[in-house]
């Protein structure tokens, strides 16, 4: 066989797809991955979207389309996604992508050379590190507090390192469940103005608030053209339509237009339109109402298990919404728990150091998703992972947490 080319050297498979080789075994009850509730899914709508589309224009949205995508779908993602958040675009503006992830792939393409510095949080996306080193990017960390990622540092960070890019997800964070605060957001957007930085802004879990005010994303203080927004339908509708885009100015659209016609030439027109009847007809904000009382009483029961079960030493965020809660247990090696509890206590759920670009010393750390799990599993699945913490800690149980925020 020829040899693979030298970008695969040293990139290795996702631990989040690890995890549905587990779900394969059956009785396992799972934390690790990222999916959205099959509850959630508005099947009967799309149902009714796709007999009315086909019926309508089935000859158009089964042929080849434009690589820049269904113009209807850009219209509709400028009015219904966009607008309300303070964001105002025009239709050129907006690219529709197959799933949020392709975008990143399509910015790198575009922008990140081998060895250009490329600043992340930590922790961070664990899919994007992925890309970022598909691509030869010299990754740099910025550390982040209870209000998300620490803009001293941010700033500092791009003084010395002068990067191209800054990846970042502002809103209920994968992995760790934090909100970066406005006046960061705002100063964020100045950083980039005077150091002429671009901001990868990944806002796929925005729309998931349970409790708390909403916040406007960065982009809605780019006055200087150097965020891109990326949005994301997976969570908030079904993941299987894989229909994303993103947000940028009108010439970098363009270029990430041309990288994405030697991708996949476009986007699946069906489930573009489908996506965009969806917002045309006003079913978003049902459907949020449908899902967002679920997702908080998953979540609301699991800290409660993590309270009554985990051991006193274990922190663990308490977000205001999206799809994770992350916690470390000082001194536990989950390289080694996650096994046992596969193992012992059929529980599945994700290390913490994959998230980092820099692991050293996250041994510990841990993260928890909560909207892919049956409610009635939540507590009995904590219930026997905070039994091997526990054992791991050599602590007993407690109540209340003592969390981080």
């Amino acid at each position: 066989m020829p040899e693979f080319a030298t970008r695969m050297e040293g990139i290795t498979g996702s631990a989040i797809r690890a995890v549905f080789k587990l779900l394969a075994k059956g009785d396992i009850i799972s934390f690790g991955g990222g999916n959205p509730s099959a509850e959630s899914f508005p099947t009967e709508e799309i149902r009714s979207i796709v007999d009315s589309l086909l019926a309508r224009d089935g000859a158009n949205l089964l042929q080849y389309g434009p690589t820049e995508g269904y113009a209807p779908l850009r219209r509709a993602i400028a009015q219904h996604i966009l607008a309300p958040k303070c964001v105002h675009v025009a239709e050129e503006q907006i690219l529709p992508l197959t799933g949020s992830m392709q975008g990143f792939d399509l910015l790198c393409r575009v922008f990140v050379n081998r060895g250009d510095t490329v600043l992340v949080e930590a922790p961070t996306f664990l899919g994007v590190l992925q890309t970022l080193n598909l691509y030869g990017a010299k990754l740099v960390s910025v550390p982040s507090d209870e209000e998300g990622v620490c803009v001293d540092a941010l700033e500092s960070l791009v003084r010395k390192h002068r990067p191209k890019l800054f990846y970042c997800i502002p809103t209920f964070q994968n992995p760790s469940g934090r909100t970066i605060g406005i006046e960061r957001r705002k100063r964020i957007a100045r950083i980039a103005a005077e150091y002429d930085l671009l901001v990868a802004e990944d806002d796929p879990y925005c729309d998931l608030r349970y409790s708390g005010v909403p916040l406007p994303p960065i982009k809605a203080f780019d006055e200087s053209g150097t965020v891109l927004l990326f949005n994301s339908f997976s969570k908030i509708i079904a993941p299987g339509l894989r229909v994303g885009s993103v947000t940028a100015e009108a010439p970098v659209i363009r270029k990430m237009t041309i990288a994405k016609q030697s991708a996949d030439t476009h986007s699946p027109n069906l489930t573009q339109a489908i996506v965009a009847e969806f917002l045309s007809r006003g079913l978003l904000p049902q459907q949020l109402a449908r899902i967002l009382p679920m997702y908080g009483e998953r979540m609301n029961a699991m800290l409660a298990a993590m309270d009554a079960y985990f051991p006193e030493s274990c922190a663990y965020t308490r977000p205001e919404g999206g799809l994770f809660i992350w916690g470390e247990l000082p001194g536990g090696d989950m390289a080694t728990l996650v096994g046992r509890a596969a193992d012992e206590c059929g529980v599945a759920f994700i290390p913490g150091f994959h998230f980092f670009a820099d692991p050293a010393g996250q041994e510990g750390t841990f993260r928890l998703n909560f909207s892919g799990t049956a409610f009635e599993n939540i507590e009995p699945g904590i219930r026997r992972l905070g039994a091997l913490f526990t054992e791991a800690a050599g602590a007993p149980l407690r109540l209340p947490c003592k969390a981080v925020q």
